[in-house]
């Protein structure tokens, strides 16, 4: 089984529009053999993001075809990611919640290998920012971004901790913080 990450812009962007749209991914990814992992969702509602387990590709892409996809008004991926800085197992079974997601788009020189060395020779550095807490991160395969989620006060300690391993951020997302993100 592999992970791949979907992204969302909801048809209706609040409460109600999230969970119809995270019912609706739950149980595309069922009817694909699959399991929604995870989803996290931006304060605004504006975007979702999902991790599903799948054995594959095909089937996600015909169970989440965009045009059967009302409640999103715009549906990206799947797209097959690596978890790093946690295990599976760990994310499944306690579900923790971010505080902020961040999306780094990698330049087109950097391959995994380099990105690995690199994330284990900087992680250390996060101590230097003791109020932020690195969860987890889901590296697209292709090499196009990375995903990064943390647990912070703020924005500012976030950007704080990214400097201080010398990781760019492209967006910043506050999350909706709701402890089981589905």
């Amino acid at each position: 089984m592999s992970l791949y990450m979907f992204e969302f812009v909801p048809a209706q962007a609040d409460r109600s529009g999230v969970d119809n749209l995270l019912a609706r991914v739950d149980k595309a990814a069922a009817a694909a053999g699959g399991e929604l992992i995870e989803s996290q969702v931006t304060r605004n509602h504006e975007r979702v993001f999902t991790v599903v387990e799948a054995a594959s590709r095909d089937a996600l892409r015909a169970a989440f075809d965009p045009a059967d996809f009302v409640e999103a008004s715009e549906v990206s991926g799947p797209d097959e990611v690596r978890l790093v800085g946690a295990e599976l197992d760990q994310v499944k079974a306690a579900r923790p919640a971010a505080g902020y997601l961040v999306e780094w788009d990698f330049p087109p020189d950097l391959d995994m290998d380099t990105y690995l060395a690199r994330k284990k020779a900087n992680a250390p550095k996060y101590a230097e920012v003791p109020e932020v807490r690195f969860l987890r991160t889901y590296v697209r395969e292709d090499m196009a971004k990375c995903v990064c989620l943390y647990d912070a006060p703020d924005e500012q300690v976030v950007r704080r901790a990214r400097d201080v391993v010398n990781t760019p951020v492209d967006r910043l997302h506050p999350l909706e913080r709701q402890g089981d993100p589905r």
